[in-house]
């Protein structure tokens, strides 16, 4: 699949209050054109191409920063909220509301804190490939300095986001443990019923599994496969084992193209 259709379906299938925070590939893509033709105004458009790429770097890096400040925040409160249901001591009704809220919330931030890692992947990955496009169409020699100072950015650190979401996977592993322990949130598995909301209300299930597929995708050794491309995914996602939706099926099916995101 070419890039330019990967994104669109990636824009589509991200949170909504996120899509309008991606790369503005096309516009990038006529100006590549533009520089590259016979075209009078070639120094404008080359000027505007470089303008536009700095934009863009500084748009992803004020939206990364702010996500990445909430999921602080809400990874710190989660697991106070943890520690604090399991301080409790066990009661009827009151504990099985809890222990739904509190598995809806570690869920929906794990998926949301996959949903950054992977607009980091796919911003950075646009990036090189544009500037592939635009130093093969000119001759110049713009993609080897350009990404050496986006290697710098806040948007392509990833290593803060990456310890949380495996902090995250080791929270929803204690939360969704089923044993007879008595304590309130580890008596039971997590249900279908208890799931529906999450999956239903928000998407983040489905767009956390598309974002695991195109991160792999992109990740993965190929023909194309270079010094400007990202690293093998490493990041092992344990969210299978701790709800009743088989999410590596979700996975696999999501691949072939036959699961709809929500």
């Amino acid at each position: 699949m070419k890039f330019g259709k990967r994104l669109k379906k990636q824009v589509e299938e991200s949170l909504p209050g996120w899509r309008d925070k991606f790369l503005s590939y096309k516009r990038l893509k006529v100006l590549v054109r533009l520089v590259s033709g016979s075209s009078p105004h070639r120094a404008v458009a080359e000027a505007a191409f470089v303008r536009l790429l700095n934009d863009e770097v500084d748009r992803f890096n004020a939206f990364f920063l702010e996500q990445e400040e909430e999921f602080i925040i809400r990874h710190r409160e989660v697991r106070e909220t943890v520690k604090a249901v399991a301080d409790e001591e066990p009661s009827e009704a009151e504990p099985v509301v809890q222990m739904r809220k509190m598995r809806r919330e570690i869920v929906d931030l794990h998926g949301e804190m996959v949903l950054l890692l992977n607009y980091s992947a796919v911003n950075y990955t646009g990036l090189a490939k544009i500037l592939k496009k635009y130093d093969k169409r000119t001759g110049r020699l713009l993609r080897l300095p350009f990404i050496e100072e986006v290697l710098k950015q806040p948007f392509y650190t990833t290593e803060l986001m990456s310890r949380l979401v495996r902090e995250c996977e080791e929270t929803m592993e204690a939360v969704f443990a089923s044993d007879n322990s008595g304590d309130p949130w580890t008596r039971k598995r997590c249900t279908d019923t208890e799931l529906t909301p999450m999956a239903t209300e928000q998407g983040i299930l489905r767009n956390t599994v598309a974002a695991l597929v195109a991160m792999r995708e992109l990740r993965s050794g190929s023909s194309t496969y270079g010094h400007f491309s990202l690293p093998p995914l490493e990041m092992e996602t344990t969210l299978s084992e701790h709800v009743s939706i088989p999410v590596a099926d979700l996975v696999q099916s999501e691949a072939r193209g036959v699961v709809p995101v929500v």
